[in-house]
Order: C-alpha cells, then sequence, then structure tokens
C-alpha cells in the first residue's frame, strides 16, 4: 500500500482495480481544515486523464503491472502481434492501447510491452526510431542559413518536418516523446 506522502510524479498506483500513473502531484496544505493531495492522473489502460483530490494519509493498492522486451511483428486488423523476444510467445493489443504509438511501428521494431494482472495493456517505445523518408519534395540549393525545412512522409505514415536536404529513400531519426525529427542517420 502506498499513502499520499508517497505521491510523485511518475509514480503507478491502482484505484478501483485499474492501473494509473500519476502526471502531475501538488501537496495542499490549507491555513484550515485537513491537508490533501492534488493529483492528475492517466489511466494506463486506456489513456483517460482524471483530476483526482486525495486526503492526506489516503492509501492506494499498487498495481501489479509487469513490463517485457517485445517485438512488433503485423498488424491483423483490429489487433497489433507483438513477440516476446525470449520466450517467442506472441500477444495481441488492441488499436485503442496502441494508438499513441501507431507513427512510429514498423516491422520487427523492439520496444517494450506493459502487462496488468498477465493481460497486455500498453507500449513502452523506445525513444527514438530510425524510419525511411518515402515521400518529400527534392532538394533544392538555396538559403539554409535559418534552418528551412520541408515536410516528409515516413515508412509509417507519420508527416515530418526536414532538412531541406532531405530525398526520398534516406533514414532519419525520429523522437517518439514529440514526433518531431532529430538527425540523418548514415546507412
Amino acid at each position: 500500500m502506498l499513502t499520499t506522502k508517497d505521491f510523485r510524479k511518475n509514480l503507478k498506483i491502482e484505484i478501483d482495480g485499474e492501473p494509473y500513473v500519476i502526471v502531475k502531484c501538488q501537496h495542499v496544505k490549507p491555513g484550515k481544515g485537513v491537508a490533501f493531495v492534488k493529483t492528475r492522473i492517466k489511466s494506463l489502460i486506456d489513456g483517460k486523464v482524471l483530476d483526482e483530490n486525495f486526503r492526506s494519509g489516503d492509501k492506494v493498492d499498487i498495481p501489479n503491472l509487469e513490463s517485457r522486451e517485445m517485438q512488433f511483428l503485423y498488424k491483423d486488423d483490429p489487433h497489433f502481434i507483438f513477440m516476446d523476444t525470449s520466450t517467442y510467445e506472441q500477444v495481441r493489443l488492441g488499436a485503442d492501447a496502441v494508438e499513441e504509438a501507431m507513427p512510429f511501428l514498423k516491422d520487427n521494431l523492439e520496444l517494450r510491452v506493459l502487462f496488468h494482472d498477465g493481460t497486455p495493456i500498453n507500449l513502452e517505445l523506445p525513444i527514438f526510431v530510425d524510419l525511411e523518408v518515402t515521400r518529400t519534395e527534392p532538394g533544392f540549393a538555396g538559403d539554409t542559413s535559418q534552418g528551412a525545412t520541408k515536410p516528409a512522409t515516413l515508412e509509417t505514415g507519420h508527416e515530418v518536418e526536414v532538412p531541406l536536404y532531405m530525398e526520398t529513400g534516406e533514414i532519419v531519426r525520429v523522437d517518439t516523446r514529440d514526433g518531431e525529427y532529430v538527425e540523418r542517420v548514415n546507412q
């Protein structure tokens, strides 16, 4: 059991049998009344965000979570198939659990799958993924002193802004936290 004094950002807690992660947490001591903790929590199952207040000393459960190294195999509508890299066991995740990761999922991508009580519920992507540029306007010489960019479509369908010199077929590194271009990858 955890108490409100243990609350901090990114702590995983369980409320009514559902795992949540604390996104924001503020301990409040009003001049009158009982101290409380004002939190914003996000469900690890469906992603819904709640603002919740807990009185000082309230207790919450610790969720039964396990994270496993897995590899994305393929999409089988409406599911996505992943394989455990140590046991070769395959699991299916629904589109709602994979929604945030879809712009970065490519075959054989290694990532972590989060399990709650043995059921896969969420993905933890690597911070950077390397993706091929499948469509962009041809590069041209010009004023690049201001860091000009152009749109590019990647192999997963995700669009990013890349420098003017990038060509179709090149590999770029993308930050999965914000979906932005980081750098060109030399093959």
